[in-house]
């Protein structure tokens, strides 16, 4: 009998005393030959190993030393007892097998917790008796609680779970600082036991995953697939734990393919269908980021993510949820005709356009756009260019440049050039050429490059006193400048214009073609030729 005011110390001796004991006793046990062997020679390890753990310094300080020997002491009385019980045949034969099995895994585990306890390096630290664990100090609290974890059995290893829980709303730092990688194997097992631990298994673990540094030993202790199965038949809170500890997981392409192949994706799109909104969200980012591996986007199309992600962009709870889903569409349709083909047969341009007319448009659906413009008919792009336009106008730089790209995409024939320049882009675009970004000024020229061979859009560049001068500053010969070309494009068509000629003079692109000349730049000397034969021109017309 274990008594709550015995030493650690009388605790070791009233075990040490038992062992032999509980060994006599099963040498004799008569029947169950088989199972009394594995028995016997659990408990023939038990004096070493408690003869490794008394050696500890620390061994009569520590709180968990006192409660694994009152673990051993109760094993140790349950395997004397249950020899007694079999001499008097109190049970029948299957109970008596279960109760073997029993006792020889909870041997078992106490045979395992006392090396974990040796080796998770917690007896170094000292818990001073009766003390409650918040007032024991941050750094050990954390430490016993993450040992907790793993010895015991599932209620003692709960409890310390809904305590960690607890601790990591104060002080989540501490906690990840003390982690290792066992623990977190600890952490994983518990997403697979009892509802309310894999619920708290989830939280940690979600909290471990956003903090960026513990994301390789989730992974490598193969948390996806308990991670999946909670997207299944966990709890709503559960769920969304999960679903945003994949989402920070996913960002790795190698843990997406991982996804995909523990079946990840239904559950995730059946999410981005009936979760809430902060779920929702996750899973289309999760999906978003498994499209960027271009391998196992055949596998989310037969999944339907097509009709999933126009869905979010239809009725999306949340702006991030629209703007993952839209991102997600540009990665599907990035290289994948059969999937653009895909996206345009579930209405997914019209969809798009819609997201586009938002106060604020943002570069993913424009870029999903631009991927399918090739894919649909010419007629359809009397609808695209009106959502252009109000992008060139309201959207983020990132936006304005996925826009001036697609109507490059466009300008096809001339027919679809005159019908972009009556749309009132060509402004924007030339606002565009004094951007801030050079990503942005050499997309603007060379959107205006694809659009002047049109006379009606060459007269509208001209009309704009900006135009040149802008354009003239995109001459500039350094390497680093790759919208020069395109800038010589657009000075070459707009160079008949007597007016346009003298204010290219004025601002210096002279200088500028002529080194363009020596590079190579194609259509350099020959637009150098013209502005210097136009100068020489008007100097014989003055005389």
């Amino acid at each position: 009998m274990v008594e709550e005011n015995q030493t650690v110390e009388d605790l070791l001796q009233q075990a040490l005393e038992l062992v032999p004991t509980a060994l006599s006793k099963a040498r004799t046990a008569k029947g169950f030959t088989t199972r009394w062997r594995v028995i016997i020679s659990r408990l023939e390890k038990i004096p070493t190993c408690l003869s490794d753990l008394s050696s500890h310094p620390c061994f009569s300080k520590n709180t968990l030393c006192r409660e694994q020997l009152q673990a051993v002491l109760q094993t140790l009385n349950e395997a004397v007892e249950l020899v007694c019980v079999q001499e008097k045949q109190e049970e029948g034969k299957l109970k008596m097998q279960s109760d073997l099995d029993s006792l020889s895994s909870k041997l078992d585990l106490t045979l395992k917790d006392c090396g974990l306890l040796m080796k998770t390096g917690v007896l170094s630290e000292v818990t001073p008796p009766q003390q409650p664990l918040q007032d024991s100090g941050e750094t050990f609290g954390v430490r016993e609680l993450l040992a907790r974890l793993q010895i015991g059995h599932l209620e003692s290893k709960r409890k310390a779970l809904e305590q960690l829980v607890e601790v990591m709303k104060d002080d989540e730092r501490a906690v990840i600082t003390a982690l290792n990688r066992t623990n977190v194997a600890s952490l994983v097992h518990l997403l697979t036991s009892s509802p309310s631990a894999r619920e708290n298994a989830a939280s940690v673990i979600c909290s471990l995953a956003e903090s960026g540094g513990c994301e390789s030993w989730i992974v490598s202790e193969n948390a996806l697939p308990p991670l999946i199965r909670l997207l299944e038949s966990g709890s709503p809170s559960a769920k969304e734990k999960a679903v945003i500890s994949l989402q920070r997981l996913s960002f790795s392409s190698e843990t997406s393919r991982a996804i995909v192949g523990h079946g990840g994706v239904s559950p995730l799109i059946e999410i981005c269908k009936t979760g809430d909104s902060v779920s929702q969200a996750a899973s289309a980012c999760t999906l978003k980021n498994i499209s960027s591996v271009p391998e196992v986007r055949h596998n989310l199309a037969e999944e339907g993510i097509v009709k999933a992600m126009i869905n979010i962009l239809n009725h999306g709870i949340l702006l991030g949820a629209k703007e993952y889903a839209a991102e997600c569409l540009q990665n599907l349709t990035s290289s994948n005709e059969a999937l653009r083909r895909s996206v345009v047969s579930e209405n997914g341009v019209q969809t798009l356009l819609a997201y586009l007319d938002s106060p604020l448009p943002q570069e993913p659906g424009v870029a999903a756009v631009r991927n399918l413009v090739s894919s649909v008919p010419i007629e359809t792009y009397v609808n695209i260019v009106p959502s252009l336009v109000h992008v060139l106008k309201a959207g983020s730089v990132g936006a304005q440049q996925a826009a001036a790209s697609t109507i490059c995409r466009m300008s096809t024939s001339n027919e679809t050039k005159r019908m972009i320049g009556e749309s009132g882009c060509i402004p924007l675009l030339v606002r565009m050429l004094e951007a801030k970004g050079g990503g942005a000024r050499e997309v603007a020229a060379q959107a205006i490059a694809s659009l002047v061979t049109v006379p009606r859009n060459c007269r509208e560049v001209k009309r704009d006193e900006k135009s040149v001068t802008s354009l003239v500053m995109l001459l500039e010969p350094s390497p680093s400048n790759s919208a020069k070309k395109y800038a010589v494009s657009c000075l070459a068509a707009m160079c008949s214009s007597r007016k346009c000629r003298k204010l290219m003079v004025a601002h210096g692109a002279v200088g500028y073609l002529k080194k363009l000349a020596e590079m190579e730049v194609p259509g350099s000397k020959k637009l150098l030729e013209r502005i210097e034969k136009g100068k020489l021109k008007s100097f014989f017309t003055r005389k």
